[in-house]
């Protein structure tokens, strides 16, 4: 794979469409940009709900300490720390293979999810757009679409996502691992605020858009409290769904949390520590994650039961992962039916 720097990348922080709440990153930031080959992922762990996703990009600027999504930057010959953060590719090709590959009489008009991997409304969409091209594509193509994200720029789309919606479905998930503005300033520091994200839900919700929250990740110790209070705001701001996961520390990922909770939250480091430990057997990077997490331990059943509990008492929908929208008929298929 060639990459090349841009030479005179938009400026995702004068851009009009989008909001940046705090101050930008310190580091030098980098893009890079590629001819992407294929824009469709096929996911077949018994962990995730869904088959498909696609992602406009590599890298994500949010610089969350916890990204399970780090080490896939060492495939490109970066680092998993701050090369993550800092050094962001950009598939300028990317609505273009994308349409050729759903084009394909072979497509079956599954559920795609924006994104499987890095956030694909991170702040350097509201320059490249490529995330609002792709579901350009799949509203052409009547193809159902699924968004988690944790960038407020989503309501930038609101009018395609409502489109795709009409004819196919399109569902969107905030993701909120925190309650307080200020702790996960801390930890996700380029992110939304969780304020904003709130907001973000009732204005999708308002304009008619299936939205849920997912309260990932669970970080016991930190934030497994939040969860009741994160839920309520949800609902209240017009949240139908909900679904958790908890905290997943690849091998390459582990090192960045720890340095980060060290210094950020020097007094719960230790807390946390154990606490991982205790959920996940003994070892801080086990790969088990998601349902295979049930019955791991009292303390993480009490936090499921938690959930659960008030799901039911907020009326909320309790997905047990992002919530896929049935497969429709493609423009080919529904021609020839027609």
């Amino acid at each position: 794979m060639k990459l090349r720097t841009a030479s005179n990348p938009p400026n995702p922080w004068s851009d009009n469409e989008t909001e940046w709440v705090g101050e930008p990153p310190d580091a030098k930031l980098e893009i890079f940009e590629e001819t992407a080959k294929s824009m469709l992922s096929r996911n077949d762990s018994p962990d995730l709900t869904f088959r498909w996703s696609t992602n406009p990009y590599r890298g994500c600027l949010h610089a969350c300490a916890y990204c399970y999504a780090r080490p896939s930057h060492q495939y490109l010959g970066f680092g998993a720390g701050t090369d993550f953060d800092t050094k962001l590719v950009v598939k300028l090709n990317a609505a273009v293979v994308l349409e050729r590959e759903i084009a394909r009489p072979s497509w079956k008009g599954e559920s795609i999810v924006f994104s499987g991997n890095t956030d694909c409304y991170q702040p350097i969409e509201a320059g490249y757009r490529l995330t609002r091209q792709c579901l350009e594509v799949c509203l052409r193509y009547n193809n159902p679409v699924v968004v988690i994200t944790k960038g407020a720029l989503v309501r930038r789309d609101v009018e395609v996502l409502s489109k795709i919606n009409q004819d196919a479905r399109a569902v969107v998930h905030i993701s909120v691992a925190f309650a307080d503005d200020t702790m996960a300033r801390k930890i996700e520091p380029y992110a939304s605020a969780p304020s904003v994200r709130f907001e973000t839900i009732r204005r999708l919700a308002e304009a008619g858009i299936p939205t849920g929250v997912s309260v990932s990740p669970v970080i016991v110790g930190l934030n497994d409290s939040d969860v009741p209070s994160i839920l309520r705001r949800a609902r209240e701001a017009g949240a139908e769904s909900a679904f958790l996961t908890p905290l997943r520390l690849p091998k390459e990922v582990l090192p960045v949390w720890e340095e980060r909770l060290a210094r950020v939250c020097p007094d719960r480091a230790n807390k946390v520590k154990n606490a991982t430990l205790e959920v996940r057997g003994g070892k801080m990077n086990e790969a088990s994650f998601g349902q295979r997490m049930q019955g791991r331990g009292p303390r993480w059943d009490a936090i499921r039961q938690l959930f659960e509990l008030h799901c039911r008492k907020l009326g909320l929908r309790n997905t047990e992962g992002p919530d896929t929208p049935p497969k429709r008929h493609g423009i080919q298929q529904r021609l020839f039916e027609e």
